[in-house]
């Protein structure tokens, strides 16, 4: 297992864990992140009206209205999370911190603090999230791929879950680009899941970062699954969705990022295929754009003028012509003559256009005069 760091001084852009853990209110956003679930409602607006401080008192006073969070708020031990913390080399960050994610504040309810192994946070300002199926195919897994590793050699930090299929991928692409890449899980940051993704995820910290806004030790939920993926959108200039199922999760960050603001494009598949289903109905939902590559991420998510290159078919000898010549060429028989009456009948031009143009396109040796007519020259 790739070791933690061994001091993390100034990572926070703060003071220090043990220093910090004396702040009453540094404390109390610990507490809070214990205590209640991510994104729950009766919590964040209790925090949001009389800060955290007050609104713990006020829930250890058995308040009124602070419902099921009473009940709990006996078991908290702030110094036990932090000893945790402690012991997986993660930092805490909070609102005021010089990394704190400004873009968090967005959320309705916003994580009371957020558990980090590794660092690089200051880089989220240029960021894709790139999510997907857990069962991806092979084809899914090598886009994903391409896409973390052409968005890092761009200077775009790659945001993803961790999950098995797209995830993982989009991890490895970003990492074997050299770029930062950043895993946001539903779980404690010292819980490696999925298991078979432990050494991947202990690169990404050592490399990147390991971010939750749940305390070591919290399992991975389906509910912290669902309210994770709000933390991927709003993190990110934009969602990219590599295979998706009608009914599959990654359309909730998809969703996310619509109602955040921020861009969604879809990697297109073969239209028999269901793995990306979800993908082509985003796009007839009219809230997705396809992209097909890392180019095209970039034109969708980055600054104005950042353009994905104009694809061109192959160059053909008739594209110097004149519209006048391109209407003849196209009325020429591939093999068999044609006269030139029946050449200005099927193109629309009077025989005098049809014979210049004719003419013009012998001498760059498009066409040929034999008996019976005109047609192309076999290279033509």
């Amino acid at each position: 297992m790739t070791p933690y760091p061994d001091s993390r001084e100034d990572w926070a852009g703060g003071a220090p864990l043990r220093r910090r853990a004396d702040d009453p209110t540094f404390r109390a956003r610990v507490a809070w992140s214990r205590l209640a679930e991510p994104a729950d409602p009766l919590a964040g607006r209790l925090v949001r009206e009389h800060g955290p401080e007050a609104a713990l008192a006020m829930v250890r006073a058995g308040a009124s209205g602070a419902g099921s969070l009473s009940a709990r708020v006996a078991s908290l031990d702030v110094d036990a999370d932090l000893e945790r913390a402690d012991d997986a080399g993660a930092q805490i960050l909070v609102p005021g911190d010089d990394l704190w994610p400004a873009a968090l504040d967005e959320l309705t309810v916003p994580p009371y603090c957020l558990w980090v192994r590794g660092g690089g946070l200051d880089r989220l300002g240029r960021s894709v999230a790139i999510v997907g199926s857990r069962a991806a195919t092979a084809y899914g897994e090598r886009v994903a791929e391409e896409l973390g590793a052409g968005l890092a050699e761009r200077g775009f930090t790659v945001v993803s879950g961790a999950a098995y299929g797209i995830d993982g991928a989009a991890h490895r692409g970003a990492l074997a680009g050299g770029g930062l890449t950043v895993a946001v899980v539903a779980g404690g940051v010292d819980r490696l899941y999925p298991t078979g993704h432990a050494r991947l995820i202990d690169e990404i910290a050592r490399r990147g970062a390991v971010v939750s806004e749940v305390p070591p030790g919290c399992a991975p939920t389906r509910s912290r699954f669902l309210t994770r993926n709000r933390l991927i959108a709003v993190l990110t200039q934009g969602t990219v969705v590599v295979e998706a199922a009608l009914r599959s999760g990654s359309l909730n960050t998809a969703r996310w990022a619509r109602t955040l603001g921020r861009q969604v494009g879809v990697v297109p598949g073969p239209v028999t295929s269901m793995s990306s289903a979800g993908c082509h109905q985003a796009v007839r939902d009219g809230y997705a754009v396809l992209v097909t590559d890392a180019d095209e991420v970039v034109e969708l998510v980055g600054a104005m003028g950042e353009l994905a290159p104009v694809r061109q078919g192959p160059v053909r000898p008739e594209d110097g012509l004149d519209p006048s010549a391109r209407q003849v060429f196209a009325a020429l028989p591939l093999r068999r003559p044609a006269p030139l009456a029946a050449l200005a009948r099927s193109s629309g031009r009077s025989e005098g256009e049809v014979r210049a143009a004719l003419g013009a396109m012998q001498l760059v040796g498009l066409v040929e005069r034999v008996e019976g007519g005109w047609r192309r020259c076999p290279s033509g």
